[in-house]
């Protein structure tokens, strides 16, 4: 076939798709550039089925250094284990792309797209959903309709649609949302400002970003459409045994309900062996010979019919919950004695032990992004651990995989927004999932906020988090609130919200239908808010029970002259290392503004750390004179520099005299002029804390 470049301008992008010239023997391949990106996108299938009903979708998502003229990090220079963005971001592909495929589709189907010309200004995570949906869709799957994803973003109160990439950081908000046509499949939401966004408007912030999205997909449908590869014969496997279906549901319907509400997953495994055993019985003594295999399939099947009648027309869920009930809870704070924070969070069968380490500046973590020229450090972490103890698996605790990332990462940006910012400090939480029954990543959100409370973290309120769920056959739907694993499994959503009293901070959706309407998500919404206020009214009352743990550092703030802080430091740092061992202390110094912090454990060590300091810097244990500015006052030339003289202020505190506020006179040779121990007037200009800018009166007349 001949190459084919098509240009499109779509949603404030330029976007151009080049079919047919690279990676010719993948079933799907694009050329997809954006500005100076470029990315190539394949698809291949693999037409040997899986034994097992599930769809084996492989998505990778790769960033190439070379991309961004640079060298990989590290002693290795060549790209190796994954970032956590590559991660996140084919976990968003994939979950943007999954539901697409149709029922029965279990052929190995891997998705491959590759960064290999970055652009500071383009979205990577919207470049890699549409490469990967121009690659699909010409790939001969069958994959006819096509999926658009669409960030929006609220710069100074002004809604922008797809907002570039170094403006993003400007934004109040964060939504991306992935859909087609008139439906959503797929959606991340995080707040970047104090003020979350409340629960209306992100309701119709959904509704605009469909509509933008079902343009795009039409354009989209309609420029791709010439370039589909030859259709492959790829049989579905949607064989059912309906006689058998009907024989379980006619005999078993009672047995099977029962094992659905068994609350434990264990307990409903029993109780479905049992029904298997019985089964192949009353089947062999009727002549009728069926395989183990198969009856488990259609058991299984049985379970789901079973369990969403219950649902749709009993209204009844398998704990007996009412559809907007959440599960009893329990919170305890600081049961970990030599933890800075911790908090014991359980909600029904789910449980997470969550921590918080508090430390400085210097335990951030760096990383690198390749449309970053230089290295960034991230000073509030979230680790999620799932280990196979939590759900009764043997498996051994072993490497962060893709969920507990993308989990952890969910928490982050649900946390993030209510801590108030301190750059000198990095905080550290991690959750430990105990037990789960569904919703464990808003058990750790729950939980994380509560240590962060039990630390003393200064935040500006809790937040808490609930999992949300859909039923849905035909026009019949059911939103069932704080979902547990069985809902998660067999239902059509999992819908994760997390907020303040406020708004939202976060949020993620996933669908295992073709899509859903906005109205049922604004719906779910609504539903998640009366969820959210509950949680938060358990949660503010278990604040007040807050016990502060002993392993708390202790802190010591004050300030010096700016122009001290290198007589703290020394010559090659000998004079700041000395004090850190002396008087086991950390030590935070902000050179702009004179600013000391110290933490330690022994509060006599703290205070004998600053008086030393103190006695370091000649500074008096006083605070600063808050000067009237454009005012004059009588002060003392303390020490002449290169670039202007030192006055000691009547507050005995030093001041600036740049010589570019000086008089013109005395500008030319003002280290002749002034000498020091002379009292001279000067014009207060500017002052912040200790840090005072001066004038001549010459200079300000």
């Amino acid at each position: 076939m001949s190459q084919a470049r098509i240009e499109l301008e779509i949603a404030n992008k330029k976007e151009s798709f080049s079919f047919n010239r690279v990676a010719a023997q993948a079933n799907g391949s694009v050329w997809y550039t954006q500005g100076d990106a470029v990315l190539i996108a394949t698809v291949v299938v693999d037409t040997k089925p899986v034994d097992e009903d599930f769809l084996p979708l492989m998505v990778q998502y790769i960033e190439k250094s070379y991309a961004a003229a640079k060298f990989p990090g590290g002693f290795i220079k060549r790209e190796s284990k994954p970032s956590d963005f590559e991660t996140l971001t084919g976990r968003i592909v994939d979950r943007s792309l999954r539901p697409l495929f149709p029922k029965g589709f279990n052929y190995p189907v891997t998705i491959t797209v590759m960064v290999v010309s970055s652009d500071n200004r383009v979205d990577m995570q919207v470049a890699a959903v549409t490469a990967a949906n121009a690659a699909l869709m010409i790939s001969g799957l069958g994959i006819d309709e096509s999926v658009s994803a669409v960030r929006i973003g609220k710069i100074e109160n002004t809604i922008i649609t797809n907002p570039a990439l170094d403006n993003q950081p400007n934004s109040d908000l964060d939504l991306l949302v992935v859909g087609k046509k008139d439906e959503i499949m797929m959606i991340e939401m995080r707040s970047l400002s104090k003020e979350n966004i409340s629960e209306d408007e992100l309701g119709s912030l959904i509704e605009t970003a469909s509509e933008t999205i079902s343009n795009n997909c039409t354009q989209y449908e309609k420029s791709f459409a010439n370039f589909k590869k030859e259709l492959i014969n790829l049989p579905l496997n949607n064989k059912e045994d309906s006689e058998l279906l009907e024989y379980i549901l006619a005999n078993h319907t009672a047995q099977i309900k029962d094992a659905i509400e068994h609350m434990a997953k264990s307990e409903r495994s029993d109780a479905l062996d049992k029904l298997l055993i019985l089964l192949q019985k009353s089947l062999s003594d009727s002549g009728v010979q069926k395989d183990s295999k198969e009856l488990v399939v259609a058991i299984s099947k049985c379970k789901t019919k079973i369990f969403r009648s219950m649902i749709l027309d009993e209204q009844k869920r398998a704990d007996g919950r009412k559809l907007s009930e959440v599960r009893n809870i329990t919170i305890e704070t600081n049961i970990l004695p030599s933890v800075h924070g911790s908090c014991l969070f359980t909600r029904g069968q789910t449980q997470a032990l969550a921590t918080v380490t508090l430390g400085n500046s210097k335990d951030a973590q760096s990383y690198e992004l390749i449309t970053e020229k230089n290295s960034l450090s991230e000073n509030f972490m979230v680790h999620y651990n799932f280990p196979g103890f939590s759900v009764g698996d043997t498996k051994p605790i072993g490497p962060t995989n893709r969920r507990e990332l993308g989990h952890g990462n969910l928490a982050k940006r649900a946390l993030e927004p209510i801590i108030k910012k301190d750059n000198s400090q990095t905080i550290r939480v991690v959750s430990e999932i105990l037990e789960s029954n569904g919703s464990s990543s808003m058990a750790t959100v729950c939980g994380g906020s509560m240590a962060l409370a039990a630390a003393g973290v200064e935040l500006e309120n809790l937040v808490a988090g609930v999992a949300m769920g859909l039923v849905c056959e035909n026009d019949k739907y059911a939103v069932l609130t704080d979902i547990m694993g069985l809902e998660d499994f067999e239902g059509d959503m999992d819908f994760k919200i997390a907020g303040t009293i406020n708004g939202v901070t976060a949020m993620q959706m996933d669908i295992k239908l073709d899509g859903v309407k906005p109205t049922i998500l604004k719906e779910a919404i609504a539903e998640s808010k009366l969820a959210k206020e509950h949680i938060l009214s358990l949660m503010n009352e278990a604040s007040t029970k807050i016990i502060t743990s002993n392993a708390l550092p202790k802190i010591v703030e004050f300030s010096v002259h700016p122009s001290k802080i290198v007589d703290v430091i020394g010559k090659g740092g000998s004079v700041i290392r000395e004090i850190i061992e002396t008087y086991e202390v950390s030590i935070d110094l902000d050179r702009d503004n004179g600013g000391v912090k110290l933490s330690g454990k022994d509060s006599a060590k703290l205070e004998a750390a600053k008086e030393h300091i103190l006695e370091l810097t000649n500074t008096p244990i006083k605070e600063a004179m808050q000067f009237e500015p454009n005012k004059s006052y009588i002060g003392k030339v303390k020490k002449i520099v290169d670039f202007g003289i030192f006055v000691e202020m009547p507050d005995g505190f030093d001041a600036l005299l740049h010589n570019s506020k000086m008089d013109k006179i005395k500008r030319d040779d003002w280290a002749i002029k002034y000498t020091v121990g002379e009292e001279i007037e000067v014009i207060v200009m500017e002052q912040s804390g200790k840090k005072i800018d001066l004038a001549t009166p010459e200079f300000v007349a």
